[in-house]
């Protein structure tokens, strides 16, 4: 009978028995997490490899150009030897809502495996960790360092440690400037102190930002100042797999004791492994779904090995949904309407930004029509419109065009060169005038076709139309 209520006690249960003991750490204790290996510790390894890429990537080269740079004062952004201009931000919109459903439909999967794998102060915070691990040495060794005067053996590894922990901060907000000037002139700029204040700024402040938030506020920054770990509840749901401790199965916890009946208890050791892993200092036991937990899955390496040990399967502490925990049939992804409709929203996004990076014209030309007056009438009887043109040149080299225009016979283009040279990346507004004779005009308002054509491209062409006005007949 025993066992039977062990096996259908119901996760409420066990969530008022522990919600009284649940503290959350606020910043008084420093939290010294071990470290343990596990295919979740590889999968975050994995990770730094994507970060490391974000430190080298602005001082790469394509054909001598900055694989990615975001080059404001020249409102240019290039990505990967593609050139967007601001006449193409319009994509902007699209890769921030695309970034932004991929956020919320992860989090509706698999919970905040975000913040755990993949956020960037997760990441930086696992670096200075290890670190710290490698020169101070284990959890208890470092909280013995930490309560111990200030001798010899402190001051030399806190000054070792602050020294790589600047350098690593200091590389990281040289590689952010980096994105947004010419990266070898930064470090020139840099290294001669002649580097414009923005840089120095923007230096200075990631340097700061880094040292401190990575280094000392590490998981109260996930505590109290992201705003994802307010907003998570809305996003999951019980069918969204998160790591979670199967209450069933691990209750009534205790230790193993030789010469003991030990049937009568769950699988749970009480060995508290999951918490000394934790970056945060949660208990999993406590609740799946808690603010400061971040959902890296180190507590299901832990409680994995411990189970490995007592000869007891694994998964105690596992992936899973609420939904399955309590013995439910999970549902099948696609059969989920906030997964389908993230995912739709997400490829709507993709299809944008790939037909908007595949459909980027050469030239680009905009025609604003005079208002005041609309037309004038000449002496000689034929009717004038002035117009202002503004021709963008997106090549990387100047380019000889040609303007004409269509629509009213026998017009003709006052105040217009019959070659333009287009420098790369400039705009140049021309002002010109059309004057055609009012009985070639079909109406009051007839359409006017202006085209742009390169001279020995003639497929480099964009075309724009406006209109002629004329008096009312």
């Amino acid at each position: 009978m025993a066992e039977q209520d062990k096996k259908t006690k119901s996760a409420g249960d066990i969530g008022d028995i522990y919600e009284e003991v649940h503290v959350v750490n606020v910043g008084g204790e420093t939290i010294h997490a071990k470290r343990v290996s596990g295919r979740f510790r590889r999968y975050k390894d994995l990770v730094w490899v994507f970060w490391f890429s974000y430190l080298i990537l602005p001082f790469l080269r394509i054909g001598g150009e900055q694989v990615v740079l975001f080059d404001i004062p020249a409102r240019q952004f290039h990505f990967f030897g593609a050139t967007i201009y601001p006449q193409d931000i319009w994509m902007l919109t699209f890769a921030l809502i695309l970034l932004a459903m991929m956020l919320f439909g992860i989090t509706a999967i698999a919970g905040r495996i975000f913040c755990g794998f993949f956020c960037f102060q997760t990441v930086w915070t696992d670096w200075f960790v290890w670190i710290e691990e490698k020169i101070e040495g284990s959890p208890l060794q470092r909280r013995k360092l930490d309560k111990a005067p200030w001798n010899s053996e402190k001051i030399t590894k806190r000054g070792i440690k602050y020294a790589i922990w600047s350098l690593i901060s200091l590389v990281t907000g040289i590689s952010f400037a980096a994105y947004f000037m010419d990266s070898y002139e930064l470090l020139e700029d840099l290294v001669t102190f002649d580097a414009h204040i923005a840089a120095w700024v923007t230096l200075l402040s990631f340097f700061l930002g880094t040292f401190i938030l990575a280094g000392f506020m590490r998981e109260q920054v996930c505590f109290w100042l992201c705003p994802y770990a307010r907003i998570q509840s809305v996003m999951v749901d019980r069918d969204s797999i998160i790591p979670s401790y199967d209450i069933p199965r691990g209750e009534p916890r205790g230790r193993l004791k030789k010469g003991v009946d030990n049937e009568q208890k769950g699988d749970c050791v009480d060995c508290n492994q999951c918490v000394a892993v934790c970056p945060t200092g949660v208990d999993i036991r406590q609740s799946a779904l808690q603010e400061g937990c971040i959902m890296c899955g180190l507590c299901v390496d832990a409680c994995d090995k411990v189970m490995e040990k007592i000869d007891k399967p694994k998964g105690l502490i596992r992936y899973a949904s609420d939904n399955e925990i309590q013995g439910q049939v999970q549902p099948p992804l696609m059969r989920r309407p906030r997964v389908l409709i993230y995912l739709a929203i997400s490829l709507a996004s993709i299809l944008a930004i790939v037909f908007g990076l595949a459909s980027i014209p050469p030239l680009e030309m905009h025609v604003v029509h005079e208002r005041q007056p609309l037309y004038v009438k000449m002496s000689d009887g034929s009717i004038q419109n002035s117009y202002t043109i503004k021709i963008l040149n997106k090549l990387p080299e100047p380019l000889d065009v040609k303007v004409t225009v269509n629509g009213v016979e026998g017009a003709n283009i006052i105040g217009l060169p019959d070659i333009l040279t287009l420098q790369s990346a400039k705009v140049i507004p021309y002002t010109i005038r059309i004057r055609a004779k009012q009985d070639d005009m079909a109406a009051e308002r007839v359409p006017v076709y202006f085209k742009v054509e390169a001279l020995n491209d003639p497929t480099i062409n964009e075309e724009h139309e406006s209109f002629f006005a004329g008096p009312a007949r």
